[in-house]
């Protein structure tokens, strides 16, 4: 895909209102070379998905080995919504806490005490810092069983419709 045409699926209504969400599902391939798909919250920052993880995490040797995710952020309800993306995930260490991190928990229900309260013990367990998974869309498809379906079932609805028509 084009950037273009990644802009113009990432930019629909619909996938803004999924790239405002917290969670996405992570796939990538283990060091074991196994497949993980992993829940993890997210950021949207217009342009890249941002993941955080502590700088221990096992996925990071995973994801420099072999760097290309995919992302699946979705709703519950019937019938959902999915926004598929792919991408390359770069790793960016820093001290600290990202202020992404912070964000995407900012939708969480808290009191404003319970909020001072978390981010006093985020600060203390992540206080060697945090590795921010930068993913960079290189391709994305956006399916709401109304207007978009999944490439498989497309098909079949135009086998379908030439059947009929034929």
């Amino acid at each position: 895909m084009t950037p273009d045409e990644i802009a113009e699926v990432l930019n629909r209504p619909l996938s803004r209102e999924l790239l405002d969400r917290d969670l996405t599902r992570l796939a990538y391939v283990a060091k074991d070379g196994t497949p993980r798909a992993i829940p993890i919250a997210f950021a949207w920052n217009g342009s890249e998905i941002i993941l955080c993880t502590t700088k221990n995490s096992a996925k990071l040797g995973a994801l420099r080995d072999h760097p290309a995710v995919a992302l699946t952020i979705d709703t519950e309800s019937h019938p959902p919504k999915i926004l598929l993306i792919r991408g390359r995930a770069e790793l960016d260490p820093v001290d600290g806490i990202p202020d992404e991190y912070l964000q995407i928990n900012g939708s969480y229900e808290m009191t404003p005490e319970q909020r001072v309260e978390w981010e006093a013990e985020v600060r203390s367990l992540y206080h060697d810092g945090m590795v921010r998974i930068v993913v960079t869309p290189t391709w994305a498809k956006l399916i709401d069983f109304e207007t978009t379906l999944p490439s498989a079932v497309e098909e079949l609805a135009r086998r379908r419709a030439e059947r009929l028509n034929g």
